[in-house]
Order: structure tokens, then C-alpha cells, then sequence
């Protein structure tokens, strides 16, 4: 049987699972005009998730607005990570957060714990905002939050932009056109904002409390030193399944002993 007009269209734009993603354009369209308007869309080489509007995330559907970081299935990692060293009742803060899928999870597996999430773009807030029942902020990293939580937070988890500046022009169109460089951007060697959320991590986190951010398999050492040099005791945890990998650094238990974890 020949494949359906939608399904060929699909596949000649380059769409791999092209059969998936007929039968969700065809879920998702409320009539046969709008299913025509969400199929030239996608077949224009957005993103399938800001077609949809949503993306699957360990489970959950998580809203996702054109402009806005599209959370990988790999960053679930991530997030099992974070649920690992995670205490009863724990605070956890979910810095760059975009659609804030990180802290959406967390808090749907951890209904005991307090989210709060941040970002530096209003597009990625807004969208939040949508996703998360926890306090979302607008601002730069720790900036953005209250001050009460200084010292308070036991986990902070943290998807920060980590492509190095020079391999923006070799990521998948998808990602290149459409998303927020912000979002994907980390500097010279990517680490740029992992070093800066490092340093200001120790005075947030709670006695022994984590920070865990993604990065790739070729910066973890680079990014243990980081988290090493701000007085962090790192370790590196991988997911070769995924193709994940996950930089923790932990605070002192005694806030007198930081520098010598």
C-alpha cells in the first residue's frame, strides 16, 4: 500500500519517522485546513515539538512554544540524577529551564518536593509558567531568585548551553534555525555559563546539597574542574543508552569545610 500524501510530504522534507509523525500532525490538527498548515510547517523544517505544541518528556507532555528550547530525551538523565540525591521534602531549582520539562518532572515524580525554576529569556517564562505548578522567575541564574532561598536549595539542576560558539553552524537545522542560540550557545569551549553557575552554586546550596548540569562526554573533565575549582566535590555519571552525560558537584556538609571536599 502506498504511503498517505502526508507521510510521502514528510519524508521528502528529510522526516525520518515520518509515519509517527503523520499520525501526531493528523492527532493534533482540527480540521483538515489546519492539518494542511501544520504539515507545510513541519514539512518547512520546524521543529515537530512547536508544531505540536508540546514535547514528550519522561512521560509527561510538556508545552513547548516556538522560540523556546525543546527538551531532549537524553536530559531525562538528568533528571533521574537529580531525583538520586534528592532528600524528602527537598528544595529543588531549576536554573536556565526554557520549557521548564526539568522541574515539571522532578515535581510530577516528587510531589513532596518545593520547585522553583528560572530563565533569562520572557519567552521561555511565559512558557514555564504553563508547565510548572512551582514559582517561576525571570532573570540571570541565581539573580533571579528570592534571596530566603540562599542557603536553603538542595538541589539544583541546571541544562545550561554548553556548544562550543565555533559548532553552532554544524548542529541539525532544527535546532540552528529555531531555537535560541541563548539556549544552545556556551562560549569558546561551551563551559562559559557552567563556570559562572559553579561559582555562585556554593552560597545557594544547602549543607551537602548538589548541583547537577548536562554537558558532553569530551567536556566533563573540563567541566569537573569547574565545578572543582568553585568548591564542589565533582563526579561524572553517563548514560551511554542516552548518550548522556552528567556533571554532579556536591557541597561541603559543614559549610567550614568547603575547599576541602
Amino acid at each position: 500500500m502506498p504511503p498517505s500524501p502526508i507521510v510521502s510530504s514528510l519524508r521528502n522534507a528529510g522526516c525520518v519517522f515520518a509515519e509517527d509523525e503523520a499520525a501526531l500532525l493528523i492527532e493534533t490538527a482540527a480540521d483538515g485546513a489546519d492539518l494542511d498548515r501544520l504539515v507545510a510547517r513541519r514539512v518547512g523544517g520546524e521543529p515537530l515539538e512547536y508544531v505540536l505544541g508540546w514535547a514528550e518528556f519522561r512521560g509527561l507532555r510538556v508545552v513547548v512554544e516556538p522560540g523556546v528550547f525543546v527538551p531532549r530525551q537524553r536530559t531525562g538523565f538528568l533528571v533521574q540524577q537529580a531525583l538520586a540525591v534528592l532528600p524528602d521534602g527537598g528544595v529543588v531549582v531549576d536554573l536556565c529551564c526554557g520549557s521548564g520539562a526539568l522541574g515539571a518532572a522532578i515535581g510530577a515524580e516528587r510531589p513532596d518536593a518545593t520547585v522553583h525554576a528560572a530563565d533569562l529569556d520572557p519567552v521561555a517564562v511565559r512558557c514555564a509558567c504553563r508547565n510548572l505548578t512551582g514559582r517561576v522567575y525571570e532573570g540571570d541564574l541565581f539573580a533571579a531568585l528570592p534571596p530566603e532561598l540562599r542557603g536553603g536549595v538542595d538541589v539544583v539542576v541546571a541544562n545550561v548551553p554548553y556548544v562550543p560558539s565555533g559548532a553552532i553552524a554544524s548542529m541539525p537545522p532544527e535546532a540552528r534555525d529555531h531555537e535560541p542560540a541563548i539556549a544552545l550557545d556556551g562560549g569558546v569551549d561551551g563551559l562559559d555559563t557552567l563556570r559562572t553557575l559553579a561559582r555562585e552554586a556554593p552560597s545557594w546550596l544547602a549543607a551537602g546539597g548538589h548541583l547537577l548540569s548536562e554537558t558532553s562526554k569530551q567536556q566533563a573533565e573540563a567541566a569537573s574542574a569547574a565545578l572543582a575549582d568553585a568548591g564542589l566535590a565533582p563526579r561524572v555519571e553517563r548514560c551511554e543508552e542516552l548518550g548522556a552525560t552528567v556533571v554532579v558537584g556536591r557541597a561541603a556538609h559543614d559549610r567550614q569545610d568547603a575547599g576541602r571536599s
